[in-house]
């Protein structure tokens, strides 16, 4: 039975699959070498993907150098933070005014993020996937943008021979050997990181327009979904919280990002646990009189954070380089503004990182049995 890890969107937010990825290595034996036949990422977690199945050795020693990175992360090595870049960048985005409203010599953006794309290329061994999949290891890996020609949300994944491209209302899937290209597409934020050019195309964030973020994995014949998610929703009051003032416009971009990155793969496990109930209640004699014999449940374990990380971003607003610090104080991405949303996905510090890591490595662990169950794992009841 094909097991799936879908790791979705969220920016510097996806430190946190990286703690709840080193807890499962911490439960599961240290010969592991891939729990997960088959890996789905989008936007940040696509790097986190990558990460895992673009390098050799056990689970284990992936997981923990895949923790070194993000415990080093500094923004500077996502965007450029120094005065000269930011200065270009928001000249080019100025310029792009007069000029029908797109970049000249290149695609508009409010940050350059080359030094993602220099730390990615030196870090995931992009010729290691075939490997992989040539000696069974891994079957599938895929990474999810978006078409601005089109509006699709496009997954470009690299398999065996037995999974074939897809095409469905608003989603395609295609086959291709993966690059650097793919993960900066799938990555690329609208307007605060610039698009990526594929054969004809440009492309940006996978999570924007992805409307069923768990349908790859399903497509490419999973059977047991293991989901990471950044969504902190379960801890936010459900009854309106009272407004002094009216919103920001940092907490305005902070709910499209949630938007984007967030809501779709909550309203997508609403649809499948629907879909498993009627599974389950569905006799087979009646399946197979209505035709209906490929409905079958798929087993789910989705694990976010227990924790409010929009309350752990306000704690290390101030570590951010005094440039963006400045700019989100502008926007209003402080306690006060009511933005601390949308700087916790820019939140590539540290401090940060380290808390959402350890985060992520508890509630992992606390849920132990359920991991034991869903990788077949004997366990013993008190």
């Amino acid at each position: 039975m094909s097991r799936a890890l879908v790791l979705t969107g969220g920016g510097a937010r996806a430190a946190y699959q990286v703690g709840v990825l080193k807890g499962i290595a911490t439960i599961l034996p240290r010969s592991v070498y891939n729990p997960f036949p088959i890996i789905c990422g989008t936007s940040a977690g696509a790097i986190n993907a990558l990460s895992i199945a673009g390098r050799a050795g056990p689970f284990r020693l992936r997981t923990s150098k895949l923790e070194r990175i993000w415990n080093e992360l500094t923004p500077s090595d996502v965007y450029r933070t120094d005065f000269a870049g930011v200065v270009k960048n928001t000249f080019h985005v100025l310029a792009s005014f007069v000029h029908s409203g797109y970049g000249i010599g290149k695609p508009i953006s409010l940050l350059d993020n080359s030094p993602l794309r220099k730390m990615m290329e030196n870090y995931v061994k992009f010729d290691y996937l075939e490997t992989a999949i040539k000696n069974g290891e891994l079957d599938a890996i895929a990474i999810t943008a978006m078409s601005y020609a089109s509006g699709q949300s496009v997954t470009f994944f690299q398999s065996h021979e037995q999974i074939s491209p897809w095409s469905r209302s608003r989603r395609r899937g295609e086959k291709i050997d993966l690059t650097i290209e793919h993960l900066m597409a799938s990555t690329a934020i609208p307007g605060l990181f610039p698009a990526v050019k594929i054969n004809d195309d440009y492309f940006g964030d996978g999570a924007v327009r992805q409307l069923k973020p768990i349908s790859p994995a399903l497509h490419m014949q999973a059977k047991k979904l293991l989901i990471i998610g950044v969504s902190d929703n379960a801890t936010r009051p459900q009854r309106n919280a009272k407004m002094d003032h009216s919103p920001s416009t940092a907490q305005i971009v902070g709910h499209m990002f949630n938007s984007a990155f967030i809501d779709a793969v909550e309203s997508d496990l609403e649809t499948l646990t629907s879909i498993n109930r009627l599974a389950a209640a569905l006799p087979q004699s009646l399946r197979e009189k209505n035709h209906v014999t490929d409905l079958n449940a798929v087993d789910v374990l989705s694990i976010s954070p227990t924790e409010s990380i929009d309350k752990i971003a306000q704690e290390h607003l101030h570590s951010l380089p005094r440039s963006l610090r400045l700019f989100l104080r502008l926007t209003g991405a402080t306690t006060q503004g009511g933005g601390s949303s949308a700087a916790s996905f820019l939140l590539f510090e540290p401090g940060f990182c380290q808390t959402l890591i350890d985060l992520g490595m508890r509630d992992a662990l606390a849920k132990t049995k359920e991991i034991k169950a869903f990788f077949d794992m004997p366990t013993l009841d008190n």
